[in-house]
């Protein structure tokens, strides 16, 4: 039980799953991640089984999952503590905030690129309390997957203002 079954220095292949596991969510854009439904979660959970062999390979022992669990808490750590210390790394980490929406107008062409359904972009309006896109001074597809809406400001005089 307490027996490893493989080498210390083989469990480096967690480092190697860890980072091209990062780079696929990454790739596979901000929506993924963002806001979790059914499937996304039977995705994770599917992923997690797919890349189990490439983590431990053949040992199962308790010891091993330890220390894989270890490793992988470390490189999620370190993770973190460079993505706040590094704009750069931090870019190219979590992302960037993308414009949806400017001055009332969408931009369906990043809408799309991004993954964004316009059902999903009318509920991040209706949550901020917009009615139409006609109210929207901003909206932001943030890092995280979550759409901010920045409104119009209503002037004393019922003239819409730049927020």
């Amino acid at each position: 039980m307490f027996e490893l079954s493989m080498p210390v220095w083989e469990y480096v292949r967690a480092v190697v799953v860890y980072v091209v596991l990062l780079g696929m969510i990454r790739i596979s854009g901000k929506r993924t991640m963002g806001q979790f439904t059914p499937f996304d979660v039977l995705l994770i959970v599917l992923l997690g089984n797919a890349v189990q062999n490439a983590l431990l390979g053949k040992d199962t022992s308790l010891l091993g999952g330890l220390l894989l669990a270890a490793v992988l808490i470390t490189l999620n750590w370190t993770t973190g503590y460079v993505a706040s210390r590094s704009r750069h790394a931090e870019q190219v980490i979590e992302g960037v905030p993308v414009v949806l929406a400017r001055d009332g107008r969408l931009f369906e062409q990043v809408l799309r690129r991004e993954l964004v359904s316009r059902n999903d972009f009318d509920e991040a309006l209706r949550q901020a309390g917009e009615i139409t896109l006609d109210d929207v001074h901003f909206a932001i597809l943030e890092t995280d997957g979550r759409i901010s809406v920045v409104p119009k400001r209503k002037s004393a005089s019922g003239d819409d203002e730049l927020a």
